[in-house]
């Protein structure tokens, strides 16, 4: 499993982890898992955008 520290946008920041905690509950894992769909999301994106 890969490790990305990044710098994100302060209000970005605040309305992701809510959103988190309102889809997946305080849980361990849980900013990852939506990391990853977030990620994911944007890789189809582009993907198809390049085509």
């Amino acid at each position: 499993m890969g490790v990305i520290t990044v710098s994100v946008d302060d209000g970005v920041e605040e309305r992701f982890r809510k959103l988190v905690a309102k889809k997946y509950g305080r849980i361990r894992g849980a900013l990852g898992v939506a990391v990853t769909e977030a990620m994911k999301l944007w890789i189809e994106k582009v993907e198809r955008e390049e085509k």
